[in-house]
């Protein structure tokens, strides 16, 4: 056991497994109270069950640590006060807030329902909103926190079939940026990772399927060599005085790799006085702005 996290408190949300599960183990292992949070259900949003959050905080105990469980759900804001106020009725304070929860609902943007888009909005998006408002609040008394969001290559075009979830999980990295920034002057951070390991939402059977009809067998062969307990120790860093002042970015880590991610900025501009007109445009645009840019999805032959 370690001590960089010693008299802290952590909020895990979806630490029943996976990368949640990592990222409690890790930070507890530094000292840290944890409130091991996780509804119990499927993959796919569906269902609930105490034993996955149990068994985690058991494993803290086991080897020293503090825990507790909390089974609520991030996808109302009744339960994200409730996962925040654990962590105070608890153990009287709050520190850190690592919102991990996921789910998928996965289909190609022409076959999802409304009920594929919106729920993986609830957990992804609108769950780092309720979880960090709560937080957040609390932070800006005691001026210090830090908060570890979870974003994902998929947002990036990284993957297929996965709109409602890339969507989501770029809308988590503007809400980083944006809490880094109303935060900042109360003493608190904002970061977030976009990771990449073998979970079982990764690694699902319907994920797997997908892979291989996209002929693209190695990327299984790839991901089960991905460990999700690799993802913890930067989730720790960022959570630690160390990185004070990193604030608003977003990095990339999996296995033996960990990268910071560029923030947008403009490549190139047209500029005049007064508006463009549509010929001008059309006389401009193949020279300037769009010159050498190139499709990254090409139609295929029928």
């Amino acid at each position: 056991m370690g001590d960089r996290l010693k008299g802290k408190v952590a909020v895990v949300t979806g630490a029943g497994g996976g990368i949640g599960r990592g990222e409690s183990l890790a930070l507890a292992s530094e000292g840290a109270k944890i409130v091991v949070n996780d509804l119990g259900g499927t993959v796919a949003g569906t269902g609930s069950s105490q034993s996955a959050a149990d068994k985690v905080v058991d494993e803290i105990r086991k080897m020293g640590g503090e825990a507790v469980a909390n089974y609520d759900s991030v996808t109302t804001l009744a339960g994200g006060e409730n996962i925040i106020k654990t962590a105070v009725d608890s153990f009287g304070k709050l520190d850190i807030l690592v919102n991990n929860a996921g789910i998928l609902r996965d289909k190609m943007v022409y076959n999802m329902t409304e009920e594929d888009w919106d729920l993986v909005m609830k957990v992804h998006l609108y769950g780092h909103f309720f979880t960090t408002k709560f937080a957040c609040i609390l932070f800006r008394e005691q001026r210090s926190g830090r908060i570890i969001n979870t974003s994902s290559l998929a947002g990036l075009g990284a993957t297929f079939g996965q709109a409602n979830y890339g969507a989501a999980k770029e809308g988590i990295v503007g809400l980083t940026r944006q809490v880094a920034r109303d935060m900042g002057r109360y003493g608190v951070t904002c970061n977030a990772i976009r990771p990449n390991a073998g979970t079982r939402m990764t690694l699902s059977d319907e994920l797997k399927a997908a892979w291989k009809k996209a002929g693209r067998e190695a990327a299984i062969a790839m991901m089960e060599k991905m460990d999700p307990n690799d993802i913890a120790p930067l989730v720790v860093w960022l959570a630690s005085d160390d990185a004070a002042n990193v604030n608003g970015r977003t990095f990339y880590v999996q296995t033996g790799t960990v990268a910071l991610f560029s923030e947008p900025v403009q490549e190139k501009a047209l500029v005049k006085v007064g508006g463009w007109t549509i010929d001008e445009l059309f006389d401009f645009m193949p020279s300037t702005l769009a010159a050498g840019l190139v499709n990254p999805a090409p139609p295929k032959q029928e």
